[in-house]
């Protein structure tokens, strides 16, 4: 059975009239499941949140620890070189000695790493934090997408649970600006950090009791893989980090770029001979999970100018301070989250790729239509329309992307597939970061924000046209929602 057929079913259960999703007769351990589910959820939300609550903070940061301009932007590539470079040892970790145990190990390492941060007294002292950070979340990560579909007590609970954190996770970006703007008004930048501490806490004391531990797997680990897939992704997301200062053509990002893809064919060839791979060959060779993967990654990717650009563009032009750049984001946190809760009945309607497509196409125009701020534009007038329109788009391809990703994976595979899925994500961001701030030096004037931005925001809505290409060419529609299931086993087994 396919999985938009799946789905369909999973969204309208046997024996409900009313087209709700919620079953009619729950399992006896639904209470403790949703618990677990929304304990793993806040979890995943600390973590996003961290990806950019610092960002309003940096120029408090820059006043206080005297970081300079060159070295400023650490503060932000630390997290991301540590989360994206070791996201794939994260999940394969949780497969084989059990992922609730090693989310618990990430979000310990998370939350101290936060206090440390938090208490820095030197660039070098928060610049190391902020990759234990990264590290913490990268073995914390995977184990949350992979808790999250072991602990649904059935399939309608498992898509909820994978809304949710497809709203989680895309929403929280712009929260994070919202609780890093305010608290860096009314305190000081270092509560970005002290703030993951209790509730990182709260977690690891709640999260055994509700949430069951998975078997591990016994064998050998797949030491040459861990370290070629690591090295890899921490080359290549090192080498995008750095290309708009050292260009494209430079030496370093070429030699970056050529290392850590050369390490990931050591990872590929190693993977097709060892027992116990760290990357499972088959989870890449699902024609719809590669087409899935890649419009996760130019998606999040084109995302990077909504953070990046416009947060300049609110307090550069708009001359908005931090608390109000943050609460400017809510249309687009709340449309993501609105739109993401009718996803799964939209899934089940019309099948994962019409949405998928659907919101690339939303997302490129609502990047088109920001292409057109000036110096004398509003917010309500040429801000606030393209940002809904841009979180309602968001709210249709997450959930039916992860969902993709993980439909025909085992069990005892699905933190490797997490890591997989994340892993795209962060080197997607990455990639966009990249090329979003070339594009925009490009064609800066100096003392003038809006020349490049234009450039930029175009260079995002063609990300998103990619995206859309992307699913339509290995996601087309089929006929009708149902496809055997032997074709669906044979695509996986190939």
């Amino acid at each position: 059975m396919s999985s938009s057929h799946t789905l369909a079913h999973a969204g309208t259960p046997t024996g409900t009239p009313t087209g709700h999703d919620l079953p009619v007769d729950l399992p006896p351990n639904a209470g403790r499941a949703a618990t677990g589910v929304a304990i793993v959820l806040v979890a995943q939300l600390m973590l996003v949140l961290d990806m950019t609550v610092v960002n309003v903070g940096l120029p408090a940061i820059d006043a206080d620890l005297g970081f300079g301009p060159a070295s400023l932007s650490w503060v932000l590539n630390a997290y991301s070189l540590a989360f994206g470079g070791l996201l794939l040892l994260g999940g394969r970790l949780g497969d084989v000695y059990g992922r609730l145990r090693i989310f618990e190990l990430g979000l310990a390492i998370f939350t101290t790493s936060s206090l440390l941060g938090g208490l820095a007294q030197s660039p070098t002292w928060l610049v190391v934090a902020r990759a234990a950070q990264g590290l913490g979340a990268a073995l914390a990560a995977p184990g949350v997408l992979a808790l999250l579909t072991t602990s649904a007590p059935d399939e309608a609970a498992r898509n909820r649970a994978l809304a949710l954190f497809a709203a989680v996770s895309s929403g929280g970006a712009s929260l994070g600006l919202l609780l890093g703007g305010f608290v860096t008004d009314v305190g000081s930048w270092r509560w970005t950090l002290f703030i993951n501490v209790p509730i990182g806490i709260a977690v690891l004391s709640l999260a055994r009791r509700f949430v069951s531990e998975t078997p591990s797997r016994p064998g050998r680990f797949d030491f040459v893989g861990a370290a070629s897939a690591t090295l890899g992704a921490v080359s290549i997301v090192w080498a995008l980090i750095e290309a708009p200062e050292h260009g494209w053509t430079g030496a370093r990002t070429i030699g970056g770029l050529v290392a850590g893809a050369a390490l990931l064919v050591v990872l590929g060839l190693t993977e097709q001979r060892v027992a116990h791979p760290m990357l499972r060959p088959a989870l890449l060779r699902s024609r719809s999970r590669l087409g899935a993967l890649a419009v996760m990654t130019l998606v999040v990717g084109s995302q990077f100018s909504m953070f990046f650009l416009v947060v300049q563009y609110f307090q550069q032009v708009l001359g908005f301070g931090p608390l109000a750049s943050g609460f400017a984001f809510l249309p687009l946190t709340l449309a993501i989250f609105t739109v993401s809760r009718f996803t799964p009945r939209l899934v089940g309607a019309f099948g994962q790729a019409p949405l998928m497509m659907i919101g690339a196409l939303g997302l490129a125009a609502s990047f088109a239509w920001l292409s057109n701020v000036d110096t004398t534009s509003s917010y309500v007038v040429a801000v606030l329309g393209p940002m809904v329109l841009n979180g309602a788009s968001a709210g249709l391809v997450f959930m039916p992307v992860t969902s993709l990703v993980l439909t025909g994976v085992e069990p005892e595979h699905a933190g490797a597939a997490s890591g997989l899925l994340q892993t795209t994500q962060q080197l997607g961001g990455a990639i966009g970061l990249a090329v979003i701030v070339s594009v925009y030096a490009a064609g800066a004037v100096p003392g003038a924000f809006v020349p490049g931005a234009r450039a930029a925001f175009l260079t995002s809505a063609t990300m998103a046209t990619l995206a859309f290409v992307a699913a339509f060419v290995t996601l087309r529609p089929r006929r009708g929602r149902a496809v055997s299931a032997e074709a669906a086993d044979l695509e996986l087994a190939a």
